[in-house]
């Protein structure tokens, strides 16, 4: 098991910081193998027929294209948001508004994508499997959760576990103290 998670590690860890245009295209390969990855898995955890694992595969897709585009949306939702609640620079209260009418939006939005897919799955997966398939994707979107917070807290791979974030020198050589 832990091979199987430093494996995934080592294939997730350049799509989660793929921030860089050139590095499009190779998150998008990384992406679609880890996707593979999981849905072989699941195929043989769940035990489904071949006709089962067709129709997941093409549920999948269908619904991750779209749950991608969501999330992309929600993320600059964010970002924005971020950027006017700086510290010590007047927020514009009515851009705030609007994306936080947005972020509740984007929300309602995955949740429909979610009922929407697991409505399409119970045509063809017992409740037992789709209750399972639920538990395998949660786990697998907490682990890239973790992951995604590990390489924004600067402590991804190549990092001792627990070493704190790189921070870039303070002007002047000093350090910045905590409070």
């Amino acid at each position: 098991m832990k091979t199987l998670l430093f494996g995934f590690a080592v294939i997730v860890a350049p799509v989660l910081g793929a921030q860089q245009p050139s590095d499009t295209n190779e998150a998008g390969r990384l992406r679609t193998q880890i996707e593979s990855t999981f849905t072989r898995r699941v195929q043989q955890d769940l035990s489904l027929s071949q006709d089962q694992a067709t129709k997941l595969r093409a549920t999948q897709e269908r619904f991750g294209t779209r749950r991608r585009a969501a999330m992309e949306q929600q993320m600059e939702r964010r970002r924005a948001l971020d950027n006017q609640m700086q510290p010590g620079i007047a927020a514009n209260p009515d851009s705030v508004r609007k994306l936080m009418d947005g972020m509740q939006t984007g929300r309602a939005e995955m949740l429909k994508l979610e009922q929407d897919q697991n409505r399409e799955m119970a045509s063809y997966l017992t409740p037992v499997q789709q209750a399972r398939y639920q538990q395998m994707r949660e786990r697998f979107m907490q682990r890239v959760g973790e992951l995604r917070m590990q390489r924004r807290d600067g402590r991804g791979f190549g990092r001792e576990q627990g070493e704190g974030p790189r921070r870039p020198p303070i002007r002047g050589g000093a350090r910045r103290r905590g409070i």
